[in-house]
């Protein structure tokens, strides 16, 4: 198991070998929390809350489409709003 050192700041680099099993790369999010006494940090991507919401409609399968036409999609979304 590599060892991380504090530095000034409190800051720590990780090894590149947890780097490469996590494919974690500069500008990446980490979630930092503490469990059980351990600092544990995971991979993270921001999703913004409207497109998670789309995204979690999409699963459950509340979706209406795919269209040929814009015309034909917006005669769908008129009838879905009535």
């Amino acid at each position: 198991m590599p060892l991380v050192k504090v530095r000034t700041k409190y800051q720590v680099t990780l090894p590149d070998s947890l780097r490469r099993q996590v494919r974690l790369d500069v500008g990446d999010l980490l979630e930092a929390k503490v469990e059980k006494g351990k600092i544990t940090l995971a991979p993270k991507s921001l999703i913004d809350r409207d497109i998670a919401e789309g995204l979690e409609d999409f699963r459950r399968g509340r979706f209406i489409g795919p269209f040929k036409t814009a015309r034909e999609g917006i005669r769908a979304l008129r009838r879905a709003a009535k």
